[in-house]
């Protein structure tokens, strides 16, 4: 078991046919049961031709129902990425993944204004993300597939680097994942820490859960309320930018303290108020995660 995606899983690649789509589809297919799961590219330019035997269809649309894939993964660049995603929800995917960075702000409030008032079902990972994995099953986006090892431990995170991070660690310890989710750290996204834990709580091959978090925003203390209400399983936490000062950006368009609300001592105080374990340490959480497991 696990969360968002699977061994049965189908994907599309949209950007196939761009370096950066040709070089993650590539890394990606060689990755477990990559081979069998993707199954199509998206270039209306270039409908009929084919990437090293994946075929090239003209819409998202025309790709699912010739393959019967619920699943896209986003390459565009910036300015034609968000009329990519909305493409693929239009289709009704289950599962939209968008690796793209630097797509407008403006271009994503739209999107996802959309989205809600025409109650969507398609669930939105990212913008600026490394993507998800199953480990030993499929990965989808821009993670190094070798460091990961199949397990009972989910991880999320706003930081893909950071996401690495844990990850190594875990599987150092001998630890491995049911699934890591890399969310993204633009401001406007789409599944939040929030909603990647609801279905870590309900999925019964997680066991405990690495939340990663950063400055910027309040949705890892909306996301520590609801653990407190709701989450049984156990909750590790670190939130990167606790040297960052106001008003200064730290890597992620998201990721600026405004108004002196959002900074990482406030999200940890509230994480550690709501009995989620934090350490203020990134080489720790590993060590603090295996401190949790019964």
């Amino acid at each position: 078991m696990s969360i968002l995606i699977n061994r049965n899983s189908r994907v599309i690649t949209q950007g196939i046919t761009g370096k950066t789509g040709q070089f993650h589809t590539q890394k990606s297919r060689e990755y477990a049961n990559g081979r069998a799961c993707y199954v199509a590219g998206v270039n209306p330019k270039r409908a009929g031709e084919n990437f090293e035997g994946i075929p090239i269809f003209a819409s998202v649309a025309e790709a699912k129902k010739t393959t019967g894939a619920m699943v896209s993964v986003v390459y565009v660049p910036p300015a034609g990425a968000a009329s990519a995603i909305w493409e693929a929800v239009e289709a009704d995917l289950d599962l939209v993944i968008c690796i793209t960075e630097g797509i407008p702000v403006r271009d994503m409030v739209q999107l996802r204004d959309r989205m809600r008032k025409q109650e969507r079902k398609t669930l939105l990972l990212g913008p600026n993300c490394p993507g998800v994995i199953t480990p030993g099953e499929l990965k989808i986006g821009i993670m190094p597939g070798h460091i990961h090892k199949k397990g009972r431990v989910g991880v999320v995170s706003r930081s893909g680097t950071l996401t690495y991070e844990a990850v190594g660690q875990l599987t150092e310890l001998g630890i491995g994942q049911s699934t890591a989710v890399g969310i993204g750290g633009d401001p406007v996204n789409g599944l939040k820490h929030i909603d990647v834990l609801k279905l870590f709580n309900d999925d019964p091959d997680t066991d405990a859960v690495v939340m990663i978090g950063e400055i910027g925003g309040s949705d890892e203390e909306d996301c520590a309320h609801w653990i407190k209400a709701n989450m049984q399983k156990p909750v590790v936490g670190f939130i990167a930018g606790v040297t960052a000062p106001p008003g200064k950006r730290m890597g992620h368009a998201g990721a600026i303290i405004s108004g002196g609300k959002g900074t990482a001592q406030e999200k940890l105080a509230v994480m550690e108020e709501c009995g989620i374990r934090v350490t203020r340490n990134p080489a720790e959480m590993g060590k603090l995660l295996k401190s949790v497991l019964k």
